[in-house]
């Protein structure tokens, strides 16, 4: 038996036909681009362990969203930097917080581009955990437990901070059990109920985070995340884990990271007709950005397959700090 393998090998043949058929393809409305808003003035500051990734205060954020809006990049993903930090994160939900008012001007500025606010404390507290926690002693090191169901109402109120101050999306990263239903419920009751909610449905305790914890300072201070956020061994707890989001109210589902789980992309998928967005981490970003200085690879090809692999997988929205590389690449593709 013989098989029409020239009838492929003609189709890969012409650039114009591989164009016309091919199956995936990547448009500047695929991404968002994260932006970190330090406390204080003058400050854009490169991130160390993330190259071409700043800090930057409010007076100087403009420079950054310009550049944002004219590559058509339509959303970016708000994390801030505060002044001070208690044991309940009090400055993530405070009227005139960090990210509050880095909303204001970036609407003020641009009033089209979607403000995407993330919704955690583990950057506002003194322990760096997500929720509150309660201490004590073991052996002589301090130890502690986080306070689930105490958490939420921290939580709603940050959420709906958030939202007052003209966020578009909230997307609560915290993982706490129930923390769908509870900012549902809290945006709803305050008068901001058309604002929708992507939760980070599945993010797994995952070694890929290494430099965000230096980008938002919200390195632990003691223990670690694996209480509540999941095992990176699990395939179905992820699909547990989203339903319970579908069933609480969440409007968009998150994978995070992208990279080392596109299979659970995939999964997720097959499974819910919800937009399913792409968290390409910290990590996954860095190692690239090292790599290609040491001139080992051709970072516009690794990104490009990589963000396409997200896509393929069944991502409708990628989170990446390569957003605005990715959308000049793409422009000058054309």
């Amino acid at each position: 038996m013989t098989f029409p393998i020239v009838r492929h090998r003609r189709l890969r043949q012409s650039a114009a036909i591989r164009g016309m058929v091919r199956e995936t393809v990547l448009t500047v409305d695929d991404f968002v681009q994260p932006i970190f808003v330090a406390y204080g003035s003058g400050i854009k500051k490169e991130i160390s362990s993330m190259p071409g990734v700043f800090h930057f205060s409010l007076d100087n954020l403009e420079e950054e969203v310009k550049e944002i809006v004219e590559l058509g990049i339509p959303a970016v993903l708000l994390f801030g930097i505060p002044e001070s930090k208690d044991s309940v994160g009090s400055s993530a939900f405070a009227e005139n917080g960090i990210v509050q008012e880095a909303t204001r001007k970036i609407k003020s500025l641009y009033p089209d581009l979607l403000v995407i606010a993330d919704t955690c404390l583990c950057e506002f507290t003194d322990h760096g955990h997500c929720g509150m926690v309660h201490t004590f002693e073991r052996d002589g090191h301090v130890c502690g437990d986080v306070m689930n169901d105490e958490s939420l109402g921290l939580l709603v109120r940050t959420a709906v901070s958030q939202a007052k101050a003209g966020a578009d999306i909230i997307a609560p990263s915290n993982m706490m059990d129930g923390f769908v239903q509870a900012i549902r419920a809290g945006l709803d009751e305050n008068g901001v109920s058309h604002v929708p909610i992507m939760s980070y449905s599945v993010k797994y305790a995952s070694a890929f985070y290494g430099p965000f914890r230096e980008a938002a300072d919200s390195a632990p201070q003691f223990g670690d995340r694996k209480t509540y956020q999941m095992d990176p061994a699990n395939a179905r707890e992820a699909l547990r884990e989203a339903e319970s989001d579908v069933l609480e109210g969440a409007d968009m589902l998150m994978v995070k990271p992208a990279l080392a789980f596109m299979d659970i992309l995939r999964m997720l998928r097959d499974q819910f007709d919800l937009p399913l967005v792409a968290y390409n981490v910290s990590g996954e970003y860095s190692m690239v950005k090292a790599a290609a200085r040491q001139g080992w690879i051709n970072e516009r090809a690794i990104v490009t397959e990589m963000l396409l692999g997200m896509k393929r997988a069944g991502a409708d929205i990628i989170i990446t700090y390569f957003a605005k590389d990715a959308a000049r690449w793409l422009r000058e593709g054309k």
